[in-house]
């Protein structure tokens, strides 16, 4: 399958190889910094070691012609006296920092290069050597000797002595840096090699665990375009069996295919049930309206007119619902739950059993005075179609919560049946009458109203229901 650029595979892949690059870049600066400091001082302890050989020679009275120095080739020694004249000078060595020595008796030589004095004191007896005795400082210096002909760098140790007459001599001994530098350069160079090889391999490693990673994904995606095709909700994408982040996409995918097709169904009996209650009443009222225009004294307007209510309420039931599965949001209004049970009660006068009111405590709750004056009349209707001989309703405060009770001496609802009455189009038994049980959508209505506005509607022991809503403020 095609890939293209941008794809999460690629980009997994080049953000590894950069990080990968940066992090061996900086890593391998760091090593040949450290290495090649170390080789530096190794370079200048064997410099050191051989200057020191010299200057004792010198402190224990040897003779400068009879110095024993070491192989010019390996560290070029040059010994000179306090006003720079050359005592002694290794074999092959003929030029050092680029000016001329040779060796000779004392006082009869070329000047060499004096060496830096690194600590910036011109005072040469400050040092307080006594005849025989070698310094114990030492200083390092890099410079060029020129040995049998061949220039080269090299890492020098100055270290000063007296010879047994008292007179003081600098030995200037030296370490070639050539093998410092090829090693530091074979180090480099190994590095420039592996590092593109390595990244190739840290990229090709990054792809295929990418690919395999991804691979469910890409299965998850399969599915669901597959799902759209065919508008198949039933279908469930395929859940890996690790437990990572993908089986859990996965798992969360298959339980939004769930809700969306029980959404889908529940929309579908919906729409179903809202045209079978709309079938009746209209087919009635056009049945009379026939009957009327064939035989006008056969009219039947009371019946008619109460089939015209019964579809004006389902109609304003239904728009009500359509409202709500929107997302509508009530209106943030301060409703003063006891005011309206006492203005609701007043206005049922045709009510078969008068509304008792019980107790009534004055709390405010934040919402739609309209709505959820719906949702107290329709608690009212459904208490006045099942009461006996009692209706009762109480306004209490629990805390952070107001609470609304309708209750009435009716038989009750059965205890299996106390959530199936919220749902739309539902009646019990003894309620599908279609005089006596409406069209099964108050409850369904009454809870949804109340869910939007942070609260709770729900049946108590008996035939009491409960509408509990938080405390304004």
């Amino acid at each position: 399958m095609t890939r293209a650029p941008g794809s999460v595979r690629a980009r997994a892949a080049a953000g590894a190889t950069a990080v990968v690059a940066l992090a061996l870049i900086a890593a391998g600066t760091a090593v040949l910094l450290v290495l090649r400091g170390n080789l530096q001082q190794q370079a200048g302890l064997r410099s050191e070691v051989a200057a020191r050989e010299v200057a004792a020679q010198i402190a224990t009275g040897t003779a400068y012609p009879k110095l024993d120095l070491p192989d010019g080739d390996d560290h070029p020694v040059v010994v000179t006296d306090e006003d720079g004249r050359v005592l002694a000078v290794g074999e092959d060595v003929r030029a050092v920092d680029g000016k001329r020595v040779t060796g000779g008796q004392q006082g009869g030589a070329e000047h060499a290069p004096p060496p830096d004095d690194d600590d910036g004191d011109d005072d040469d007896d400050a040092t307080g050597l006594r005849p025989g005795e070698v310094d114990d400082d030492v200083r390092h210096l890099d410079g060029t000797a020129d040995v049998d002909g061949t220039v080269g760098d090299y890492r020098f140790a100055v270290v000063e002595a007296k010879d047994s007459r008292g007179e003081k001599a600098t030995v200037r001994a030296g370490s070639a840096l050539a093998p410092e530098r090829d090693a530091v350069g074979s180090v480099r160079d190994a590095m420039l090699i592996g590092l593109p090889l390595l990244l190739v391999v840290v990229a090709g490693v990054t792809w295929l665990v990418t690919r395999r990673a991804l691979r469910p994904v890409e299965g998850i995606r399969a599915e669901m375009a597959a799902i759209t095709a065919s508008t198949d909700l039933s279908r469930r994408v395929p859940e890996p069996a690790a437990r990572d982040e993908i089986a859990r996409l996965a798992r969360t995918t298959n339980e939004t295919l769930a809700a969306l097709e029980a959404s889908v169904e529940r929309q579908r009996r919906f729409v179903a049930d809202a045209s079978h209650e709309l079938r009746s009443p209209i087919a009635s009222l056009r049945t009379q309206l026939e009957v009327a225009v064939a035989h006008p004294e056969l009219l039947d307007v009371p019946g008619a007119v109460a089939d015209t209510v019964r579809l004006q309420r389902l109609a304003a039931d239904l728009l009500l619902l359509a409202r709500l599965d929107a997302g509508e949001r009530p209106a943030d209004a301060r409703v003063d739950l006891a005011a309206m049970v006492r203005e609701e009660s007043s206005q049922r006068v045709g009510d078969r059993i008068p509304v008792r009111a019980g107790e009534s405590a004055s709390v405010e709750v934040a919402g739609s005075r309209s709505q959820l004056g719906r949702v107290l009349g329709n608690l009212l209707d459904n208490a006045q179609r099942h009461a006996a001989s009692s209706v009762r309703v109480d306004v209490v405060r629990a805390g952070e919560w107001a609470v609304l009770r309708v209750e009435d001496d009716g038989p009750g609802v059965p205890e299996a049946e106390r959530e199936r009455i919220f749902e739309r189009f539902v009646r019990l038994d003894d309620a599908r009458a279609r005089d006596d049980g409406g069209a099964g959508l108050g409850l369904a209505i009454a809870r949804d109203v109340a869910v939007r506005h942070g609260g709770t509607l729900a049946v108590r022991e008996g035939a009491v229901f409960e509408l509990r809503l938080p405390v304004a403020g």
